[in-house]
C-alpha cells in the first residue's frame, strides 16, 4: 500500500499534521509513504517509517508546483491520498481513498481540525516525530547525561511574537537559581542560524559551564532528539515549540499576537500563557510586520514563571 501525504510548508503546521500520518502508519503496517511538503518542513520527515520519497514543493509562479506534483504522482496508483493543502490537482491522482482537510474552523485547535479528517475528533491523537539513531547519537554528544536541562526557544518567525531576550534571561536565572524549580540546570538555547543576532545577548547571560548553545548548529531532527533529553521547554509560538511538544518534554508556549486557542502546544504535558491583552486587540492597526518590534512586552516574567510552576506541578502530579 502506498500513501501520498500532502502537508504544510511551515514547520509548526507540518508537525501538527503528523497526528494523521502517525495514525495511518499504525493502521497499515508496511505502508509505503511519500511526503509532499515545502522545503523548510521537509527535514522533519526524513525518518518516517516506510518512507519512499520526500517531494519538496518549491513554490512556482501560477501554482506550477502543483502541476509538478501531479505529474510525479499520476502514473502510480495510491491506496491513500491525504491532502492537507486542498490542492485541486490531487483530485486527479488515482487513489483508493482520498481525504482532504477542507475548510478549517477558527473556533477549535488545529489538531482537532486535523483529527476530524479521519473522524478522530472525539479523541485527537498527539503529534509524532521520528528520529534516526544518528540524530539521537548526536543529541547525546550535545547534551550528555548530567544535570537537568532547561530548553529555551527565544525566536519566532516575526518580531511581534518574540518575548524580549532580557526576560528570557531573567526567567532562566530564576528557574535555575539554587531556590529555583530547576536548580543548577543547564540551559539549552535553540534557533536558526539567521536568528542568532536576536539572541546573542541572551546567550551571553548564561554561565558558560551551564550553557548549551545550539542556535544554528543542529538540524530539525537533531533538535527534536535534543529536546527529548530536556526537562522543560519554554518558548515563543513557533515551529520549534511544536517540535518540543512532539518530543514529549513539558512545553510552555508564550503567546501574544497569535491565537493560543488554535495553536497552543498540544499534549498532556503542554500549556500556553499569553499577554494580558486579548488576541483580537493586541496588534495595532498601523503595525508593520517588517519594521516594528515585539508585541509581547505586556507579558511579565512573573506571569510566565507562575505558568511554568503550574505546568511543572501538573506534570509531576500526573507522573506520581
Amino acid at each position: 500500500m502506498r500513501l501520498l501525504f500532502v502537508t504544510s510548508t511551515r514547520i509548526g503546521d507540518a508537525v501538527l499534521s503528523t497526528v494523521l500520518l502517525d495514525r495511518l502508519i499504525a493502521r497499515h503496517p508496511g505502508l509505503r509513504v511519500t511526503i509532499a511538503c515545502g522545503p523548510v518542513a521537509a527535514p522533519l520527515f526524513e525518518a518516517v517509517p516506510g518512507l519512499e520519497r520526500i517531494m519538496v514543493l518549491n513554490k512556482r509562479p501560477f501554482s506550477a508546483h502543483w502541476l509538478s506534483l501531479w505529474a510525479s504522482c499520476v502514473g502510480r496508483m495510491w491506496a491513500i491520498v491525504v491532502d492537507l493543502r486542498n490542492a485541486p490537482l490531487t483530485w486527479l491522482v488515482p487513489a483508493g481513498r482520498c481525504w482532504r482537510l477542507g475548510r478549517v474552523a477558527n473556533d477549535r485547535h488545529r489538531v482537532e481540525s486535523l483529527a476530524a479528517v479521519l473522524g478522530l475528533e472525539s479523541d485527537p491523537p498527539a503529534p509524532r516525530l521520528w528520529a534516526t539513531d544518528a540524530d539521537r547519537a548526536a543529541a547525546r554528544r550535545l547534551i550528555p547525561d548530567g544535570p537537568p536541562v532547561l530548553a529555551l526557544g527565544a525566536t519566532a518567525n516575526w518580531p511581534g511574537k518574540v518575548w524580549p531576550a532580557d526576560r528570557f534571561a531573567e526567567l532562566a536565572a530564576r528557574l535555575t537559581a539554587p531556590s529555583g524549580m530547576l536548580a543548577g540546570a543547564r540551559v539549552a538555547l535553540f534557533g536558526q542560524a539567521e536568528e542568532r543576532p536576536s539572541v546573542e545577548s541572551l546567550i551571553d547571560t548564561i554561565p558558560p559551564a551551564r550553557r548549551i548553545d545550539l542556535v544554528g548548529k543542529v538540524g530539525l531532527l537533531e533538535a527534536f532528539a535534543c529536546l527529548e533529553r530536556a526537562s522543560l521547554y519554554v518558548g515563543n509560538d513557533s515551529g520549534l515549540m511544536h517540535v518540543a511538544a512532539a518530543a514529549g518534554v513539558p512545553t510552555l508556549g508564550l503567546f501574544g499576537p497569535s491565537d493560543e486557542r488554535l495553536y497552543a502546544p498540544w499534549g498532556s504535558a503542554c500549556a500556553a500563557v499569553r499577554c494580558p491583552t486579548p488576541f483580537a486587540e493586541i496588534v495595532p492597526d498601523d503595525y508593520d510586520h517588517g519594521r516594528d518590534g515585539s508585541l509581547m512586552v505586556g507579558l511579565s516574567v512573573d506571569r510566565v514563571e507562575e505558568a511554568v510552576a503550574t505546568l511543572w506541578s501538573r506534570v509531576r502530579e500526573s507522573a506520581a
